[in-house]
């Protein structure tokens, strides 16, 4: 899609300008249709209310969370296919059905596999047909069982149980090394730092996974799903901030986060000298491990054996001070 941003105008800045006021967010004192500073405001505000970069600018990601933000659970029928709906009432009905025991996964507001066999579960269990389908008898269902809303999902209940159960060291584990590449100079920089940190991995005793090759340049969302597929016990990408503030990044959205994703990512932070974030990527929400991305304006083979070595400290201190865990 188009990129937009201060000075655009048109029909395709009022329909972005009434999604935000739908959301709360005023466009005050723009015109409909003219993309001025009140509509940099609200873009900005938006943008950091989802963990979003707040760089002002309309692209797809912005776009897209504008549009899963607008959906409320029963506003529409929800299912699998492909490509996957996803959505604020995706992400509603995922944590419903966590928070009353049938796991859907983490809550990215993505209707996948996880969240199909989940609905399936709780149609069975309620004497429902099971299709699959949520429509307005499920919903009305869960309304009926709301006040278990507030107990913790099974996802976050194996995060603790994968913290808890860290290993003194990262032998043996399978970690997943992807270096971004949405621009030359990005596939560059993170394909060293990437290098790096795949020979610490191999000399800490653990298996390295690249992402992809130094001439290839998959899509996100596809190496998120590579990592799935090896199973990979961590994920730990690197990339250029751009227009975000430099950190380290984990899972967070408006709706969840994932607890080992923060503390691996403020463990490497206070050992990198940066701060943790939490944004909502692909490769942070998309995958089923823990997953962290270190995303510095430079880039180096260096720094991805430093942060090997954080991780591995970190690691051990935990063991060290089990009131961390």
């Amino acid at each position: 899609m188009a990129l937009y941003r201060i000075g655009d105008s048109g029909e395709p800045v009022r329909d972005i300008q009434d999604r935000l006021h739908d959301l709360g967010f005023s466009t005050a004192p723009d015109s409909p249709g003219v993309f001025g500073e009140g509509t940099v405001s609200a873009v900005t505000a938006f943008q950091k209310s989802r963990r979003l970069p707040p760089d002002g600018l309309v692209g797809r990601e912005t776009w897209r969370t504008m549009v899963d933000a607008g959906h409320g659970l029963g506003d529409r029928l929800l299912y699998h296919r492909m490509p996957m709906l996803h959505g604020d009432d995706v992400a509603d009905l995922q944590r419903r059905l966590n928070a009353i025991g049938f796991d859907a996964g983490r809550v990215d507001g993505i209707f996948g596999a996880s969240t199909l066999e989940a609905v399936l579960d709780f149609q069975q269990n309620r004497h429902m047909a099971e299709d699959g389908v949520v429509g307005p008898e499920v919903v009305a269902e869960l309304d009926l069982i709301s006040r278990e809303t507030g107990k913790m999902g099974r996802h976050h209940v194996r995060e603790r149980v994968w913290l808890a159960a860290l290993p003194p060291s990262l032998v043996g584990l399978r970690i997943f090394l992807d270096p971004f590449c949405r621009d030359e100079h990005e596939a560059h920089e993170a394909w060293t730092a990437a290098g790096g940190a795949a020979l610490t991995v191999r000399e800490s005793g653990a298996q390295a996974f690249l992402a992809r090759s130094a001439d290839t340049r998959p899509a996100e969302r596809l190496r998120a799903e590579h990592a799935n597929e090896i199973a990979a016990d961590l994920i730990l990408g690197f990339c250029h901030p751009g227009t975000d503030a430099a950190g380290i990044y984990y899972f967070a959205s408006a709706q969840s986060h994932s607890e080992a994703g923060a503390a691996i990512a403020s463990g490497l932070a206070g050992r990198l000298g940066v701060r943790a974030a939490g944004r909502t990527m692909p490769l942070l929400r998309a995958t089923r491990a823990p997953a962290v991305i270190v995303s510095l304006p430079h880039l180096d083979s260096t720094l991805g054996r430093s942060v090997i070595r954080a991780l591995g400290g970190w690691f051990a201190d935990r063991e060290k001070h089990p009131s961390q865990r």
